[in-house]
């Protein structure tokens, strides 16, 4: 090889080794902040804050996540909805109920994901990249009000102390929509709250739970940890007007002017983050195509990831505060 191919090279290798530390050392610790106005509202009714968390993932040492999730609190919402995949370890439950601890103070409510049942494992990055990402699908039946798989399951890795969190966020009235309905009433906006527990490990179980929104609420609001289709599809399909998802990550890592290359669920790249429009049947189709009534998505990138695969790349770790407004 020529002087110049070797220069090129050691300049592709240099540039890739940046690029890798900045994706595992620097962005994973850029925690922004989005605003997103959603005009689901009837008129008339007042706006509404309404603070999105997800995926978390935290672990006991994550000091500064822990601090900038604990400041939060200072936005002053009128209600949180936390999506799930909130712990990454089996002793970060005090940690997570420290840095939520201003937030439980907020009319709230929550699913859980799979890590707030399963310990995270290590798996081969490259797989993130092909989305081939291995489930370990359980079996065992869910009885109502149960979270996650019946005794019966099986292929059962670590458990998390799921009935810890659970109970240190429902003590402090945040509503658990783990296949569940539920009413909450938030400066004077009359809300319906329906939530399945993760989709990903196939626990939901929305016919328990399916029915159509209620006439005298302002909004029905679903709540999901993975947006998978058929949950969006059964949400929206019942009037939900609003359905809350996480678990993508944003993709995780985006590619320069194309995006994500992955989900991690059925949903298409193009509503891996962010706010779109979904309505049954919606599929790959572009949320201009939404016919007038169609639902209001929002995938939270969320603040964390698998502690083995901690890497992002033009996808910022996020929490965000909705605005509901009036639609038209």
């Amino acid at each position: 090889m020529t002087g110049q191919v070797w220069r090129a090279l050691g300049t592709a290798a240099t540039l890739a080794a940046g690029a890798a530390a900045y994706a595992t050392w620097v962005e994973p610790r850029l925690f922004a902040l989005r605003r997103v106005d959603v005009p689901c509202l009837p008129p008339g009714t007042r706006p509404l804050r309404v603070l999105h968390v997800s995926d978390l993932h935290l672990v006991p040492r994550q000091q500064l996540k822990r601090s900038w999730v604990a400041g939060l609190a200072d936005l002053r919402p009128d209600l949180v909805v936390d999506t799930g995949d909130n712990i990454a370890h089996r002793d970060a439950v005090p940690a997570l109920l420290e840095a939520f601890a201003g937030l439980l103070d907020v009319p709230g409510a929550f699913v859980l994901g799979s890590n707030d049942y399963y310990a995270p494992e290590w798996k081969n990055p490259l797989r993130y990249l092909d989305d081939s990402h291995d489930r370990r699908v359980r079996t065992g039946s869910v009885e109502p009000g149960q979270h996650g798989p019946g005794p019966a399951a099986r292929d059962d890795p670590v458990r998390m102390p799921t009935d810890d969190l659970v109970a240190g966020l429902a003590d402090r009235g945040w509503v658990d929509l783990t296949n569940a309905r539920a009413r909450l009433e938030v400066g004077g906006v009359r809300l319906e709250l329906v939530g399945v527990d993760d989709p990903h490990l196939e626990y939901d179980d929305y016919p328990s739970v399916a029915g159509r929104a209620s006439p005298d609420a302002d909004l029905t609001i679903g709540v999901t940890h993975a947006p998978y289709q058929r949950v969006l599809d059964a949400m929206t399909s019942d009037g939900a007007g609003l359905v809350i998802a996480g678990h993508t990550h944003g993709g995780q890592l985006q590619v320069p002017f194309h995006g994500a290359l992955v989900t991690n669920c059925d949903l298409d790249t193009s509503r891996v983050a962010g706010l779109s429009r979904w309505w049954p049947g919606a599929g790959t189709a572009p949320s201009s195509r939404a016919p007038g009534d169609a639902a209001w998505l929002h995938v939270s990138a969320g603040l964390g990831g698998n502690p083995y695969t901690p890497f992002r790349f033009c996808c910022r770790p996020e929490a965000t505060l909705l605005t509901l407004v009036p639609a038209g």
